[in-house]
């Protein structure tokens, strides 16, 4: 198995599928190790809404189908976690309208639906509420005045400035800066 980060031509690669089984017994230990040197850490596998149809819309569908029986038996046996983005593709956003223009991707609209489910059911709400406070200060920071002079606008900036300090003061990991750009 291998990533091709490098480019490396497609010709020097010899392509597979995966059986469940194989899948299953190369992951367990790994999932066993982990779980042994941080018993908290929860694990979650997703399988990928993106069509894959370079050997044919067959071929995407049987190796969709591989990886979610086998994620299916690792969330068994392994106490992993699944979320269901390609089902949400597929059932819910199964209209093309929630495609891109290739057809294959999820549009914007998808994509941002996918992820309020996502952060739905996989953060808390004290997560929830600190995003949301994250997503106001970068929008008060990316406005643009019609009138920059004004005291209105003077006040409008101290006041998000000071959210932005007692954000940073709870979460100094937080890069806000990076907001801005």
């Amino acid at each position: 198995m291998v990533s091709n980060c490098h480019k490396v031509p497609e010709k020097e690669f010899e392509r597979s599928r995966l059986s469940v089984d194989t899948i299953v017994a190369q992951w367990t230990p790994l999932l066993t190790k982990l779980k042994e040197m941080n018993p908290k850490m929860q694990v979650l596998f997703t399988v990928s809404p993106i069509r894959h149809w370079k050997d044919g819309a067959h071929e995407n569908q049987l190796s969709k189908s591989t990886l979610l029986l086998a994620i299916d038996r690792l969330v068994e046996s392994c106490g992993a976690v699944y979320f269901p983005a390609y089902e949400l593709m597929m059932d819910e956003l199964r209209d093309y309208r929630f495609y891109a223009a290739d057809m294959l991707h999820p549009s914007e609209v998808a994509v941002d639906y996918i992820w309020e489910r996502f952060v739905d059911c996989c953060f808390d709400k004290a997560t929830r509420d600190t995003m949301r406070e994250v997503e106001q200060i970068a929008r008060a920071m990316a406005h643009r005045p019609l009138n920059p002079d004004s005291k209105e606008y003077a006040r409008f900036c101290q006041q998000t400035l000071l959210r932005k300090e007692r954000l940073l003061q709870r979460y100094p990991a937080i890069r806000l800066n990076r907001l801005a750009e």
